[in-house]
């Protein structure tokens, strides 16, 4: 059963910042690059950020660039999101998946929501002003 968990949303002021976990199971971790995804009311879902297999390598959507900080720990099979700066147009349900495919050494990390599988419930941001 594979499967990854997103949690530690909640509700925070302007400017705060929270850390988001993903724990991840029934899966080799460390074959999969994984990736951060938001989905605001009756907005498409966005990825956020990417990680790839080593942790060496990561990607952000501009918006959130210098703000947003994705790690991952392969022993602990868990990836987080330093989500810092918050503004309200963060505000989203938040999602951990990881990719359908092993990407090769010379690809670039992906954050297309149809480059990924084994979605969660997600966990809800609420960003105040």
């Amino acid at each position: 059963d594979v499967q990854l968990q997103a949690s530690g949303g909640g509700l925070v002021q302007a400017g705060g910042s929270l850390r988001l976990s993903c724990a991840a199971s029934g899966f080799k971790f460390v074959d999969y690059d994984i990736g951060w995804f938001r989905q605001a009311s009756g907005k498409e879902r966005e990825g956020v950020s990417s990680i790839s297999r080593s942790g060496r390598m990561s990607a952000y959507a501009e918006s959130v660039k210098g703000r947003f900080a994705i790690s991952r720990d392969n022993a602990k099979k868990m990836v987080y999101l330093q989500m810092n700066n918050l503004k309200p147009e963060d505000t989203a349900a938040y999602f951990c998946a990881k990719t359908k495919s092993r990407r090769t050494l010379t690809s670039p990390l992906t954050m297309r929501a149809a480059d990924f599988d084994s979605w969660g419930k997600g966990t809800l941001v609420t960003v105040s002003s």
